[in-house]
């Protein structure tokens, strides 16, 4: 079983913090499925600080994007796609079932239900615990990223 820290994450993915939103990868299947975890914690997530000062919650749409970025760390393990990046193209079905708050740490489990190169589609559920949180249906396509266009 593939396990990766996040300094390997980091190794595979863009994303850095305070936007990295993946801690560890538990369980690793190429070209399959990923499982992540994020703890989520008013000292780490500066997010939290503002989302809601009384009562902090976790933003859905950074559930989602830790979702898509433990996805990433599955596609972007397999070396063939060196040198690109996966980009969200659509989000579907998407539901949140339970706010998610500091404390709380984050299943991310992702599974990729087709690919063909450079598109693909992912279904994905965020857990506290064996609590479903979040569960929604990802695409992505591969593309190139151009640092002189910056």
């Amino acid at each position: 079983m593939i396990q990766l820290d996040a300094g390997q994450i980091q190794q595979l993915i863009p994303h850095r913090p305070p936007f990295l939103l993946v801690d560890r990868i538990l369980e690793l299947e190429p070209k399959k499925r990923i499982v992540g975890e994020k703890a989520v914690s008013l000292e780490s997530d500066q997010f939290l600080q503002g989302h809601f000062p009384e009562y902090p919650v976790m933003p859905g749409v950074l559930i989602v994007e830790a979702l898509a970025q433990a996805g990433a760390v599955l596609l972007m393990h397999d070396q063939t796609y060196a040198g690109k990046v996966p980009f969200f193209a659509r989000i579907d079905n998407c539901r949140f079932r339970q706010q998610v708050r500091p404390g709380d740490t984050l299943r991310l489990e992702v599974e990729v239900t087709s690919f063909r190169d450079p598109v693909g589609k992912a279904h994905a559920r965020a857990l506290v615990g064996n609590k479903l949180a979040c569960e929604v249906d990802l695409t992505f396509a591969l593309g190139s990223v151009d640092a002189s266009a910056a």
